[in-house]
């Protein structure tokens, strides 16, 4: 029985939630995130009003270091995943062989569109394609301001948010389902690691780093999309004449909507994050659908279609494009930022998407989670961008008179510019308004229970206590990045965003190489299943018989004696031969006797082929017969590791670790 002081400590949430925390990851996650949050308020205190040109300064210094090698990662990312996706590799399912998804395949998808919304669309759908139609990149060689420049501006901002912002969720996402759902390793982003340094070391301090850098990168990777949500929410409440900006209003919205965001977090995944994702859904698509409807409805159905094919024209011509050389700075301020913000997103999204996608097929999972969410996007730039770029090159609405493009209202003017009345344009601004809210709320949440897995260890179940800090947490970082921005509070969340992503940017290049060696290793070992049938066709018997045949009356009797050993299994002279001798050792099915068609598989034998290279075979010098090499076996990168963890229990290589300690049990009890 435990003693009084103990029974008191173990009732103490607090301490109990103290306890839980893996130490060695949250103490420096926490110390780092402070001291750059610090950082970021000194530097924006000590520039004052030149605090916009010192952070962009900063933000173009650390892009042109390190911008070349998320252009290039990114893309590998893009290959890689295609490669999992259309290869062998896409057979392995994630999770027991035996088991089936969760979720329908419906649910799923409607899922993966969720993820695929975010306050980011929201936040560009608009702005993003006008700002590259009156400031294209060089490289795209066309005249600002014109409509040649307006189509190739969504197939640019499809760039950003298509398959490439994916490839990089389906890298994390996959790693971290592959590693858990069937390998039963807990659910943190340092086990992506394990096929490269092996258990000690993942255990250690060298694992520790990693999450501490997945931690860091998630926050301030959401914290630049809450950031972008509050500019949005108070450029909202301003356009419609409700409020004045100024940095008291920021405040109060992210103190607001974090207020509410911790009910969520509370309250648990099921019963709040399930309830606000659905709501969220339903009014961005009633939103979209009213664009569609009010606004030109027949260009935009054609627009889909010509995005489209600008997208797939775009992606050849920027996927490598690193500024170098460049005039303008469109890479920095746009591919570098928005690949930075994805990197350091990765480790939020990819448990998402992981968590929802147990005992899919690498194949349904890679394309599922790479086409979904580009189609939504493909769908929101063309209702939301392509209406702004038609009404701009009408009316020259949609930009100030300054010619620059007012990133914070771009939405709220576009449904000014729709033809409905004031009243319907306010109801639809307070819409966007709510659903941006919604997003801060539901990105928080997620964001949370995230980090808290993270800073636990990789378990998926933690006290409310530390879900509530990393919401506090989360909701203080971008509201101190607002606010030490002044006029520069977007520069200074990209900043914070390509920042954070350089050191996960190593940490997800190692993880390529990691389930490579992963994937090789299971192809090398998955059967191909074969079957093998001792008997002819009909069409073949039919043939048969008339190629031995002279006349009709041959050919039926011919036909009448190759029916009957067909169906009772003889071989006569001159009729079919037996199969190969190769096969002789293995029994011969027996079915009733049939004149009709064997398609149904009654007459088969079913074998399961592994493949053998060429050079792990040898010849016997005696016998001529092929043999395998005996050094030609593969091993498992992380073969014979036990877990005594639910992960581990429940994974694929946790039922051959029960199943073959049942069979040496059996085997042991029938020796006695």
């Amino acid at each position: 029985m435990a003693s009084r002081p103990e029974a008191e400590v173990s009732a103490n949430p607090l301490v109990a939630a103290w306890r839980s925390l893996s130490k060695p990851v949250f103490l420096p996650a926490l110390l780092i995130i402070l001291a750059a949050l610090a950082f970021a308020s000194w530097y924006g205190a000590a520039y004052g009003e030149e605090a916009e040109t010192a952070f962009t300064e900063l933000r173009n210094s650390i892009g042109e270091t390190v911008g070349w090698w998320y252009v290039l990662l990114v893309t590998a990312f893009l290959v890689f995943a295609l490669w999992a996706a259309l290869s062998r590799a896409g057979n392995i399912r994630l999770g027991r062989e035996d088991e089936r998804p969760e979720f329908s395949l419906f649910s799923w998808f409607a899922m993966l569109f969720s993820a695929g919304m975010g306050i980011g669309l929201v936040f560009w759908g608009v702005a993003e394609p006008l700002n590259h139609m009156i400031s294209p990149p060089d490289i795209a060689d066309v005249e600002a301001g014109t409509a040649e420049a307006g189509r190739a501006a969504i197939g640019q901002a499809l760039f950003h948010w298509g398959l490439h912002a994916w490839g990089i969720y389906v890298l994390v996402g996959l790693g971290l389902a592959y590693m858990s759902f069937r390998r039963g390793r807990p659910l943190s982003v340092r086990w992506l690691l394990e096929p490269i340094f092996g258990r000690r070391l993942i255990e250690s301090w060298v694992g520790h780093v990693v999450d501490v850098f997945a931690i860091v990168g998630t926050i301030f990777g959401v914290a630049t999309s809450l950031g972008q949500g509050v500019l949005q929410i108070q450029a909202g409440l301003v356009h419609l004449g409700w409020f004045e900006p100024s940095n008291f209003l920021l405040l109060a919205l992210v103190v607001l909507i974090t207020a509410v965001g911790t009910i969520s977090v509370i309250t648990g995944l099921h019963k709040g994050l399930r309830w606000l994702s659905n709501a969220n859904m339903v009014l961005a698509a009633v939103l979209a659908v009213c664009v569609l409807l009010i606004g030109p409805t027949v260009f935009l159905l054609q627009s889909v279609v010509q995005n489209t094919g600008e997208y797939v024209q775009a992606i050849p011509q920027l996927m490598f494009v690193t500024g170098a050389g460049a005039k303008d700075d469109w890479t920095l301020n746009w591919t570098l930022f928005d690949q930075g913000w994805f990197l350091s997103w990765a480790p939020f999204v990819g448990m998402f998407i992981a968590r929802i996608s147990r005992s899919r097929t690498i194949r349904e999972f890679v394309l599922g989670v790479m086409l979904a969410p580009t189609v939504i996007a493909i769908l929101w730039f063309t209702v939301f961008g392509s209406t702004g770029i038609r009404y701009q090159l009408a009316n020259g609405t949609m930009i100030g008179q300054d010619g620059v493009v007012d990133t914070d209202t771009s939405l709220f003017l576009l449904f000014e510019n729709l033809p409905v009345s004031g009243g319907v344009a306010v109801a639809m601004s307070v819409i966007a308004i709510l659903v941006i809210t919604l997003f801060f709320i539901t990105s928080s949440d997620s964001c949370s229970l995230v980090v808290d897995v993270l800073s636990h260890g990789g378990r998926t179940e933690t006290p409310w206590l530390t879900r509530l800090f990393w919401a506090v947490i989360l909701g203080a970082a971008g509201a101190l990045l607002l606010l030490s921005g002044g006029e520069a509070a977007l520069t200074v969340l990209q900043v914070s965003s390509i920042a954070g992503a350089a050191p996960l940017s190593v940490i997800y290049a190692f993880t390529v190489v990691a389930l490579v060696r992963m994937f090789r290793y299971e192809m090398a070992i998955m059967p191909r299943y074969v079957r093998v049938r001792s008997k002819a066709a009909p069409s073949a018997l039919v043939a048969t018989a008339r190629q031995q045949s002279a006349d009709d009356q041959e050919f039926q009797g011919n036909l009448r004696r190759l029916l009957k050993s067909w169906s009772d299994g003889t071989s006569p002279n001159g009729a079919l031969r037996g199969t190969s001798a190769v096969l002789g050792g293995f029994e011969r099915t027996a079915p009733e006797p049939s004149y009709v068609s064997t398609s149904d598989g009654t007459d088969t034998t079913v074998l399961a082929v592994h493949d053998v290279p060429a050079h792990a075979t040898t010849v016997d010098a005696e016998t001529g017969a092929i043999e395998r090499a005996g050094d030609s076996t593969v091993e498992d990168p992380i073969g014979g590791e036990v877990f005594d963890t639910p992960e581990f229990e429940a994974s694929a290589v946790g039922a051959e670790y029960e199943a073959e300690e049942l069979l040496r049990r059996c085997s042991s009890d029938g020796v006695r």
